[in-house]
Parts: structure tokens; C-alpha cells; sequence
């Protein structure tokens, strides 16, 4: 059916009369799209008219005047009441209406960042982005082009916990690879502040072995972080690159890169004294990056390094001892780490407060608790489930069009015949 909408008024009608049933809501997106023209040259008469519209049971066109009223630059006096109001938007309005016209609600929930950033209060962004990426996800699987602008509300509001919440979802679907890239890049800076070191370097791994054709600043910021949380998490670091890594990245990172592969070199001399020159050398360079607290953490972890190093040599040693074989400045700062290292796991020990003495102690972890059994199994099933995940995505592969045109495309520039090791017949009969 054909309508001849001339007016706004009309319009509203339309949404009224057609939010129902599916069928209906199909055919008011059909009138919604050929509507744009309408909706551009009135979108200053379109705001008052989302007060006649609930924004659950008419989610489809309410998004559309949304858009449409949001689209005209706004000033820093009326960003307040336009976050409030998209935010309201978001946590009313129905996902399988909004599904229908995805690229409208990421439109206007990047307006709702750009409004949010403006007025410099990025935690009242988080909890409204988030729920805007899991009404417009299809699956937990799927990354939005949300992700990294939560991401980044909840690193600007060091409000880490929601952040890690969604982090902790398995990714194999990517609308955009610029959105991947910061989506693991801040997702890397966020589990740095929690210090969950491991899953950071997880993530930032995954920006530096990326695929890609040019080099960007997301991958190089990523790869200096990378060789820093690879230092402190796993005390080494290896300038060479899994084979994976595309050709750009292989040739280019180490030349944005050298303090820290420096840096690097120095950590693995073991000598405090060199790697203290060395952060010296290029402090400015550090903080210009912003990542001289994690410098600082490197240097702090080498104290830790060298003292495990003799939990593999002595059974009891003083703390004097531990001090000097470090490079620490007393007996008593030496107390300090070991306490904090026997806190935290690193190392198993006792201290003897009468005579200073440290005695090492073997993991008394017997991996035969319940606990240690679950957390193999969880990890056995998150395998299997990977596993069947790649064997379904290497059959839809095998099946794609443009794969096997591509494939056939190569196929053709060989002539079989040179491979054929039985000779041809010279003979007819």
C-alpha cells in the first residue's frame, strides 16, 4: 500500500497505527525509508512529536525522528538534555523494533557519546552504551561498532568492572576491523588497571598480530604496551613476531618502537643499575606516551624477577642477602617485597622476624582440589567449544562465493599438466 505521506503529522499517525504486529512494523519501515526526505527538511518541528510516542511500543519510529531532531549541531546547554533523553531511549526502547534499523541506533548512539564527551562526564555514558550493545547484538559473539565507545567511557571513568564484564564475551563476529582494533587496545588498557596482566596481553596481542595493510597509531600504541606487560607478566620478551603477523607490522613496529625494545634488552641483563640508565635515557619519551607508570612497574617487577631467581638456588637466605643481591636499599625494603610477593602468590616463604632469615618453600599446590578440577574441565569444554566454532566457520568458508571464485581465479594461473609426473600418450588408436 502506497501512502502519500506529506506531513509530519501523518507520519506520527502512521507510527501509531503500524507498531503492533511484526507485518505491521515491516511495512512502517518500509514508510519510514521513503520518508527520509520528510524527516531531513522538518527535523526541526520532529522533537516535540516524540512526547506522542512511547519509546518501547513505537521503538522503530521514534529512532527515526530520534535521528532526525539529533542530526543539527548542538550546543554544550542543550547536550544535558539530549544525553538524558537518548539514554531514556536506550533503556526503553524494544531491541527487535531497533534491530530492524541498526545503523539509525548506532548513529544516535554515537551522537549520545559525542554529546556525553562534550560535557566531560564520561560514567554517565556506561551503563546506557552498554545496554545499547547488548539490544543491538545479535549474539554475544557479535562485535558492535559500540564496543569501543563503552570501552572508553569506562576507561575515562576508571570504571573498570563493566568494562571487564564484557570483555570476558568470546568475539568471532566484526563488523568493522578499526572497531576491533580499539575494541582490544582499550580493552587492554582496562584489564592493565585491574591488573589482570594475562588477559591484557591476550588482547594487545591480538592488535599487534592482526591482520592489515597499513600500519595504524592504534597497532603501535598497542605493540609499546605489549612489550611493557609482556615484561611484567611474563618477565621476557621476544622482538621476534609469530609467523601470523602480517608483513606491515613485522617490518615497521620495531622502527616506532626502539626506547622500548631498549627497555627490553635491559630487563634481560638482570642488572637493576642498566635498566634504571636506561629509563632514565628516555623518561620523556615514556610520559609523553603516558605509559611511565607502567615503565615504573617494569623496574619494580625486575626487584621481583631476581628474587624469585633464588628461590630456585637457596633454601633460606637473610634479608641483608636479598637486598644486596637485588640491589635494594635495606633489609627492611627487602621485607616489603617478599611479603607482598608471598601475598600475591608469586613466591612461597617464611620470614623469620628474630633473625631476618627467609626460608623458601616449594607450591604446596597438589592440583587434586575440586577447585582445580573445575577450573580444568571449564578449560577443556572452552577448547572443545572453539574448536567446533572453527570447524563450522572453516565450512562456511569453503562454501563462500567469493572465496571460491578467488580460489578458482588462482587455480587458473597454474597449467596442471607441469605437476602431472605420468606422461601424456603420443598415440591415438
Amino acid at each position: 500500500m502506497n501512502l502519500n505521506m506529506n506531513s509530519v503529522e501523518t507520519l506520527v499517525a502512521q507510527i501509531h497505527g503500524l507498531s503492533g504486529s511484526i507485518s505491521d512494523i515491516n511495512q512502517l519501515h518500509s514508510l519510514l525509508k521513503q520518508s527520509e526526505d520528510l524527516f531531513q527538511s522538518e527535523s526541526t518541528r520532529l522533537a516535540p512529536l516524540l512526547t506522542e510516542l512511547d519509546p518501547f511500543m513505537h521503538s522503530l519510529g521514534y529512532l527515526y525522528i530520534l535521528d532526525a531532531c539529533t542530526s543539527a549541531p548542538i550546543s554544550k546547554e542543550q547536550a544535558s538534555e539530549l544525553v538524558l533523553s537518548i539514554a531514556r531511549f536506550i533503556n526503553l526502547c524494544a531491541a527487535e523494533q531497533i534491530r530492524l534499523a541498526p545503523d539509525k541506533f548506532t548513529s544516535v548512539c554515537k551522537r549520545f557519546k559525542d554529546q556525553v564527551m562534550l560535557l566531560e562526564d564520561p560514567m554517565q555514558g556506561v551503563a546506557p552504551m552498554l545496554t545499547a550493545i547488548r539490544k543491538l547484538q545479535l549474539s554475544s559473539e557479535h562485535l558492535t561498532t559500540l564496543h569501543p565507545d563503552f570501552l572508553l567511557f569506562c576507561l575515562l571513568a576508571k570504571c573498570y568492572k563493566p568494562g571487564l564484564s564484557i570483555l570476558e564475551d568470546d568475539i568471532f563476529d566484526v563488523d568493522q576491523p578499526r572497531d576491533f582494533f580499539l575494541y582490544c587496545y582499550y580493552g587492554g588498557m582496562i584489564c592493565i588497571g585491574q591488573k589482570k596482566f594475562s588477559k591484557a596481553l591476550e588482547l594487545l596481542h591480538n592488535v599487534v598480530t592482526a591482520p592489515m595493510s597499513i600500519l595504524n597509531a592504534i597497532v603501535v600504541e598497542a605493540y609499546k604496551k605489549y612489550i611493557l606487560v609482556s615484561l611484567i607478566h611474563v618477565g621476557q620478551f621476544s622482538i621476534s613476531f609469530p609467523k601470523y603477523t602480517s608483513s606491515v607490522a613485522q617490518r615497521n613496529l620495531k622502527n616506532f618502537s626502539q626506547p622500548y625494545l631498549e627497555l627490553a634488552n635491559s630487563y634481560g641483563a638482570g642488572k637493576i643499575s642498566e635498566l634504571e640508565l636506561c629509563v632514565q635515557a628516555h623518561n620523556e619519551k615514556f610520559e609523553f606516551d603516558k605509559n611511565l607508570g607502567l615503565v615504573k612497574q617494569v623496574v619494580s617487577c625486575m626487584y621481583k624477577r631476581n628474587i624469585q631467581r633464588l628461590t630456585q638456588t637457596y633454601l633460606t637466605l637473610s634479608l641483608q642477602d636479598i637486598a644486596n643481591t637485588v640491589q635494594l636499599n635495606s633489609a627492611k625494603e627487602a621485607e616489603m617485597h617478599v611479603l607482598q610477593m608471598i601475598q600475591d602468590g608469586e613466591i612461597y616463604a617464611t620470614i623469620n622476624q628474630k633473625d631476618g632469615m627467609v626460608r623458601f618453600l616449594e607450591d604446596p599446590e597438589q592440583y587434586k582440589t575440586c577447585e582445580m578440577i573445575e577450573r580444568i574441565d571449564s578449560s577443556i569444554q572452552r577448547i572443545m567449544m572453539l574448536s567446533r566454532k572453527l570447524t563450522d566457520m572453516d565450512e562456511q568458508l569453503s562454501c563462500d562465493p567469493l572465496y571460491l571464485a578467488k580460489a578458482g581465479k588462482e587455480r587458473q594461473r597454474f597449467d596442471f599438466d607441469d605437476f602431472d609426473s605420468v606422461p601424456s600418450s603420443k598415440f591415438t588408436i
